[in-house]
Order: structure tokens, then sequence, then C-alpha cells
């Protein structure tokens, strides 16, 4: 695409389609509002309804396998108690509206995690499950939490609502995120609507007064919430002088991505919260990695728990369902490759998340596909949080099918039918958020693709990603690999390699040097 160097402020999104809706030709000819009503008319809008589930059905052969073969296929290990193998759905000790619940939702079989968290689950034991995102952790929690909201109805109320208090619920999740918050409340939604267990969103960057009133009308059996957000209502008093939400009665808590959260200087807040719970409370605690901070928050929080690995935790371990590709590129070449690899690559009805790590790159990128013809939105730490979730809720849908982000996204997406992460920039923290990125793709048993454009600059990464890949059986570039011979300096020859020329998206918005700029 020539002309790519932005010499003037991008444009906001409106102001955009409104652009293109002015344009002669006719794929350039919809309102902004017609992305929203009705189904694109060029091709790389268009989508297909999304059916893959969100729990993987039971891989090809698993069902002849014995439980020591099952887990030794999936690398499933386990301490502190025996592992009970739960394979259907079928064998799921609860209600068939519960059981009914998860085939309505196309889920066929447990994944790995669920069919080892449910069984210890069951026994009122607390749980810590060590697995990487997209394994399924979401209803590793929510169905055990659900199975007990509907075994504590008094006789004869199965098929009522039955609410919490005004001040508690049953099951308390936390997560690191709004987005996470956001997509766990979703799913909580879908499986609790026909048993009647109703659950409440509470996070920041929203308004507090509609989450207040959740709370205190709406009666929730099942509350998810980010910490910070967690602490205020906790802390707020209502007119007549009671508090809007209580933990004294909570039975189930929920820590779902608990190394993010201490990642991000929750771990006191994680503390606080425990404090004012009953401590005959059962406890659920998830975590993707497995470092020091992440232990010392399990050892003050659990009691005598079933610890359950899924995968290696000794290192940083990439899904093989992703199929990586890593191109060794010229820092000002970005753009032209990744306008290649989506013409090649994003076609009908597929969802593509595209990774920068600063925020008007993402914004740039979002002028330069648009302009291109791709229906694309943009998630970033300036985005409101009304328009992060229209967003996500477009691509969701299909609507707009390519969703740009940083990683306040990287972790906190759960989004059926990813097909393609391109990590347009390498992550300046280098390896371990290289494969929570390419992790939103290749889901549930489905397989992806991952393209990643790695400059000069990245060098210093270039060993840890050579492993990664390897360790995933994925094919290494030889430019890649020159990198970690050459110490991180390239295979290539001298001159000014990754400061060539153009740099579209990776210039300032004047056209200038990198300059000052906000991380994502």
């Amino acid at each position: 695409m020539p002309g790519l160097v932005v010499s003037a402020p991008v444009v906001d999104a409106e102001k955009r389609k409104a652009k293109l809706e002015k344009k002669g030709t006719k794929d350039k000819k919809r309102k902004a509002e017609d992305v929203e009503q009705e189904q694109p008319k060029t091709k790389t809008l268009k989508t297909k309804k999304d059916s893959t589930p969100a729990s993987s059905p039971e891989p090809q052969g698993d069902a002849a396998l014995t439980d020591a073969e099952y887990l030794a296929k999936h690398e499933i290990s386990s301490s502190g108690g025996q592992l009970k193998v739960l394979r259907s759905f079928a064998a799921l000790d609860a209600p068939e509206s519960v059981k009914n619940a998860l085939t309505a939702q196309g889920f066929t079989a447990p994944s790995p995690i669920q069919s080892v968290a449910w069984p210890v689950a069951a026994t009122g034991r607390d749980l810590l499950g060590i697995a990487k995102t997209g394994s399924g952790k979401t209803c590793g929690y929510l169905v055990p939490a659900m199975i007990r909201i509907l075994a504590n109805r008094p006789a004869g109320a199965a098929k009522q609502p039955q609410r919490g208090t005004h001040k508690g619920c049953q099951a308390l999740v936390m997560a690191p995120t709004r987005e996470l918050a956001v997509q766990i409340h979703e799913q909580a939604t879908k499986l609790g609507r026909s048993l009647g267990i109703r659950s409440v969103a509470v996070y920041g960057g929203a308004p507090k007064g509609p989450q207040i009133r959740d709370l205190h009308q709406g009666r929730p059996e099942i509350i998810i919430a980010t910490p910070g957000r967690l602490q205020d209502m906790l802390n707020f008093v209502c007119q007549d002088g009671s508090g809007v939400m209580s933990l004294e009665g909570t039975q189930v808590l929920v820590l779902d991505e608990a190394d993010r959260m201490c990642d991000m200087g929750f771990e006191n807040d994680i503390k606080n919260v425990v404090s004012l719970m009953n401590p005959e409370r059962q406890t659920l605690f998830f975590t993707a990695t497995w470092p020091k901070n992440v232990q010392r928050v399990a050892a003050s929080i659990l009691n005598n728990p079933v610890r359950v690995n899924v995968g290696r935790q000794d290192q940083l371990v990439a899904n093989k369902d992703v199929k990586q590709h890593v191109a060794v590129i010229h820092h000002g070449d970005k753009y032209d490759k990744l306008a290649a690899l989506m013409k090649e690559h994003h076609t009908e009805g597929k969802r593509t998340i595209i990774f920068c790590n600063k925020k008007y790159v993402c914004d740039n990128v979002e002028a330069g596909l648009w302009e291109a013809g791709y229906a694309c939105g943009t998630i970033h730490g300036d985005k409101s949080q009304q328009d992060r979730e229209w967003q996500l809720g477009q691509f969701k849908s299909g609507k707009m099918p390519v969703l740009i982000a940083t990683d306040v996204a990287a972790r906190g997406l759960d989004i059926k039918g990813v097909d393609t992460v391109f990590n347009y920039d390498f992550p300046s923290s280098g390896a371990e958020d290289y494969v929570h990125r390419i992790g939103r793709t290749g889901r549930a048993g489905a397989t992806g693709a991952s393209h990643t454009f790695f400059t000069k600059e990245d060098g210093k990464y270039a060993g840890e990603l050579v492993k990664i890949m390897r360790d995933a059986g994925q094919e290494v570039p030889e430019a890649l690999q020159a990198m970690v011979r050459g110490g991180g300096s390239g295979g290539r020859g001298g001159g000014n390699w990754g400061n060539k020329g153009g740099g579209w998206g990776n210039k300032g918005r004047s056209g200038g040097g990198g300059g000052g700029w906000n991380k994502g």
C-alpha cells in the first residue's frame, strides 16, 4: 500500500467511518451504523455463525484410554489427592438441568482441566488448577459453583430462581481485568439462564451506580468482580447506613488468572477480600503460570488443596494447536507484511486479532485496514469502557472481524473462533506475553495460526522464542536462528537494519520519531 507514513493525526473511528461512506467505491459506501445493523458486503466483512464450543469435544481415541493413559496423554499431574477422571457429562454428578444447559451451549464433553477439576470440586476441597489459557477453566469453576447453588435451594424450588440476599452471594469470582470479568459474566449468564441462577459483574471503567443497583436489587447468586471495584463495593454505604454487599455468606471463592492479578499488584486486595470471608468456604484457584508470588498467595488462602497441573509448568509452553509463523523483517516493513498476510489469510468468516505495543500504532493500523476494506475495531487503554465493550461485541458477532489491541486484551479475551493472531510488535515484556497472545487462537481443541513480526530491536528475545517454538514442535526460521547465533544481532549485513524508512504505524503521528508514548 503506497503512502503509508502518517503525517497527520489519525481521525477517530466515527469520522473514519463517515469518510468511508463518502468514498466512491462500492466497498467503502457503508455507513458506520450499517456495520452494526447488517452483514458487511465486502468479502473481508462477511462471517459465518460461530459454532465452536468453549468446552472441547473429547479427542478421537480418548474414550478407549484408561484413566492413567488419559492423564499421560494430556500431561495432567496432581498432588494432594487421587484424581478421578470424568470424561462425559453423563458421568457428572449433577442435576439433568445442568447437563442440559451444557449441551445447549454446544459442549459435548469436558475439557482435560474440567475432567479432573469437577470431581475435585464436588468433594468440597480447595482446588489449585494450573493450566494454560483457553483450556476451559471458566466452565471448570462455573459448573461446580452452579451445582452447589442448586443443591442449596429449598426442596421443591429447583425450577424457581432462588436469589441471594441483597447483601450477599453464594459464589464470588475474582478476575484481573474488566474484559475477562465481562466475558465470565456472559458465560455465567448463558449457563445460568435455564437454571434460574443470576450473576452480576462489577468492574472499573464503568459507572458505579448501575452496578450498585444490580447488586442491591438484583440479589445475584454469583458475583464476578475485578479486585479494585470489588473493594469499592464492599466499602460502599447506602443512605440507610447499610452496605451494598457482604461476603460473610459466600461459600465459593474463585480466583481466575491469579497470576495476572498478582502481576497487576492486586496481591493485597486479594488478601483483604479473603479476610472478609467465611474460613470454611471452598476456594478454586486457577493460574496459567506458577511463579513465587503466586505460590505465596495460594499458600495464604488455600486450605489443603488438591493441585492439578495440565501441561508442563516448569517452562513456558505454547499451545501446540497453534501453528507459529515468525518473520524476521525490517521495522519499517511491518505494515506491508501485514497487508500481504491479511490478503492471503483473512478470508470470509474468519476472525483475526492484531496485537501492537503502542496505542497510537493500534490506531494507525486500524486506519490503514479500514482504508483497505477491512471492518476492524481497536481496544486499548485510551478507549472508554463503553467503546471497548461495543468493539468487542462487534468482533464477537463477526460484524467487525478484525480486532487490534494492546496487551490490555492479551489475557482477558476468551472469544470463540479466533482463527489468526498477529504480533505486529513482539511483546516488549518478552516471551511470556507472546505465549499468552498467541493463546487467543487454537482454543478448546480448535486449531489456529499466529504470525509474528520480529525485528533487530527484538533480538534479545530470540533465544526464548526459538525455545518456545521448538518445544511446541514448530519450524524455526533460519533468520531467527541466525539472530541467536549472532547474539541477537541477526544474520543480516550491516547498515541501518530495523530503521528503514517508511515505518508506517511505528512512527509518531506527525511522521517523526517515536517520541513519548503511553503504553496501552
